[in-house]
């Protein structure tokens, strides 16, 4: 019962700060220093799920070559860069993360 309740107050919270650009839509005009931060928002949560499972996946830190995860990542972050393509990243990330954990 308790998760339910957890449930129904996250949706609760959640609600109206969701309907609210769906209610005002294009008069919601955000200050210029809120707009930038608010750009660099996808970038920080993206990070906070990747880099704690990249760096322990088992529950403890590993940063050797033996981490398919850390290896994976790296080069997801390599190759992102170098060609500003995320499907060709992840693409390429996936088949290296498989061949390290096949072989």
């Amino acid at each position: 019962m308790n998760h339910w309740l957890v449930i129904l107050g996250m949706a609760l919270a959640t609600l109206p700060v969701r309907a609210s650009f769906l209610v005002f839509g294009h008069r919601l005009v955000f200050p210029p220093l809120l707009h930038r931060a608010l750009h660099y928002v996808p970038a920080a949560v993206l990070t906070a799920l990747i880099v704690p499972m990249a760096l322990a996946p088992k529950g403890e830190v590993d940063i050797s070559l033996g981490n398919a995860y850390l290896i994976g990542t790296l080069v997801a972050g390599v190759v992102a860069f170098a060609s500003r393509k995320t499907l060709l990243a992840i693409v390429v990330s996936f088949a290296v993360y498989g061949a390290l954990r096949y072989f």
